[in-house]
């Protein structure tokens, strides 16, 4: 099997900081959530990458954290949809240049950005929570209790 069509696929990697694909870890690669979300100009591809995101998982929530410096709760948002499919996007804005400015270095990312997330089945969509704190984001999408599967003996006849 040849490496180059590898590389050239259209096909979603977690490990890829350039896919555009929902990540659902939850989920086979037939997922209906694996398919091409948009195409976006290259400065919005290298924003989205540019956002760092962890999500841990704890016995009563899933915390997603994401550093926004710079950023104030305006200019995120934070939305459920399709159900259980968590979308964190916003956008830094291009500081504007004043006429006598002259810039040496521009190294801070700006444009748009965007990160989606299928939670898993047994999350409370309608209970999210969401601050930001010193540039970072933190979204907090709280656990249903787990059942336990009742059991009941079956008496044998006979």
């Amino acid at each position: 099997m040849s490496i180059v069509p590898r590389l050239f696929s259209r096909r979603s990697s977690v490990f890829d900081p350039f896919s555009l694909d929902i990540w659902d870890p939850f989920e086979g690669a037939n997922s209906p959530f694996s398919r091409d979300l948009g195409h976006f100009p290259r400065d919005d591809a290298t924003a989205i990458a540019n956002t760092q995101l962890d999500w841990k998982e704890t016995p009563e929530a899933h915390i997603f954290k994401a550093d926004l410096p710079g950023l104030r709760k305006e200019e995120v948002k934070i939305e459920v949809e399709d159900d259980r499919v968590l979308k964190i996007s916003g956008e830094r804005k291009k500081e504007e240049e004043q006429k006598n400015d002259k810039w040496h270095r521009i190294e801070r990312s700006y444009g748009k950005f965007l990160r989606r997330f299928r939670l898993p089945e047994n999350t409370k969509v309608d209970e999210v929570k969401a601050s930001i704190e010193n540039g970072v984001l933190t979204v907090t999408v709280p656990k249903q209790p787990q059942t336990k599967p009742e059991v009941r003996a079956i008496e044998i006849s006979g």
